[in-house]
Parts: C-alpha cells; structure tokens; sequence
C-alpha cells in the first residue's frame, strides 16, 4: 500500500481552535439571553457542525431548533468577525505541511466547520497552496461523517480510498475515513481520548505530527 494523499481534519488535528469556538458561540449565547459554556466543555461538543453545537450549547430546557438556528447564524457571524485570536497550528504541522507538498503527496481539508470560516482559518494560519483542497460544511452537501465529500475530493485529487489516509482527532473522522474505505488515522493530540479514537474504528494513533511523515515515507520504500 502506498500513501500518495492525505485528508485532514481541521479543528483539534491541523488547528487548536477551542478557545475562538468557545469565544464566538459564548459571545451568541450571552447575546441571546443564555449562559455561556465554560471553554474546556466544548471540547466534547465540537465536530459535528455548527447547528449540533449550537444545540449543545444550549441549555437542556432551551434545546430546540427554533433557538438552535439563530444561535448557530450568530455565533458564524461572531467567528468570521474574529477566527483567529487565539487560534494557532499544533507544533510540528506547519513543518508537517511543507514536507508533505515537497513529497508532492496530495492534500485536502475537509472538516464539518462552514466553509466561508475554514478558509478563513486555513488563509490565516497557513502559506497560500499549503492544500490541494480545502472544504467545510456548505448548503445541501452531507456533513461527514457521510462519505461523499471524501470520494469528491478523492476524484478531484486523482486519487483512491486505497492510497488515502484520512486524518483526524474525532470519532467522526473515524467513522468518515471508515466509510470512504481510506485509512483511518487518529491523532491523540486534539479533542477526543485515544479511547474515543480506538473504539470508532482508529487503524492507528500517531501522537506526533512527525508520524505522519515516516508513514508515508515506509510506504514508498
């Protein structure tokens, strides 16, 4: 098996983001009359889109879609505002990022945060052309962990399920890689427990950007 492109999450695998989710949807709930979440409880929140965080942001007796849906609209306009305070690449990504573009193994974002934000976030952080491909969550197109934005990507990029790993740090991720029949690889570094990483379906858990690499290094020995 050889490794010719890689598929990233971006929240908790390429990016810490905790801290600007936290401070945006924190920032919409006070400015619709709710209390805010302490920023540590959204590590256990995040991943599954805006609209399901919104909905577990709120509290349990206000947890509906006719408040889920402007809270979710207010804390995107929050975050476009300002995605970038405290945000900030693990170690070793940036440098991970450069390496696999010199290897030319082939890479893309594809993450459940909305795609206006993602870029937003993927322009600040990194140099212009560090992925092939970068795409959030957008009108009409499944979220993950519904397979079809990986076999999208895998079709623009020339590529195939065999030769792709998909990394991430959630449950989620795991479960998209396993739909898409790409490898599975779970990064310790982010969100979730490497618990939460095994039992959704992890083929392997690096615990360090530099990991990644000497995979796809072994594979085209």
């Amino acid at each position: 098996m050889k490794f010719n492109c890689i598929i990233f999450d971006l929240d908790g695998t390429l990016v810490d983001t905790l801290e600007d989710i936290a401070a945006s949807m924190n920032r919409a709930l006070e400015s619709r009359g709710f209390p805010p979440v302490p920023p540590e409880q959204y590590a256990g929140m995040v991943g599954w889109g805006i609209k399901r965080l919104a909905l577990l942001a709120l509290p349990p007796e206000a947890r509906d879609e006719k408040n889920a849906g402007p809270l979710a609209a207010a804390a995107v306009r929050f975050y476009t505002e300002n995605p970038l305070v405290y945000s900030r690449p693990y170690p070793e990504i940036p440098r991970l990022v450069e390496d696999l573009k010199r290897l030319k193994v082939k890479t893309a974002v594809l993450t459940n945060k909305p795609d206006p934000v993602a870029r937003l976030v993927i322009d600040g952080l990194f140099p212009a052309g560090s992925f092939n491909i970068v795409l959030g969550e957008k009108p009409g197109v499944p979220r993950k962990p519904d397979p079809a934005s990986v076999w999208d990507i895998l079709m623009r990029l020339d590529s195939t399920p065999r030769n792709t790993i998909f990394a991430g740090d959630s449950e989620i991720d795991m479960e998209t890689a396993r739909a898409a029949e790409c490898h599975a690889l779970g990064v310790s570094w982010g969100f979730r427990s490497r618990a939460a990483l095994k039992q959704a379906g992890a083929e392997r858990i690096v615990d360090s950007p530099g990991e990644i690499l000497n995979l796809i290094k072994d594979t085209r020995i």
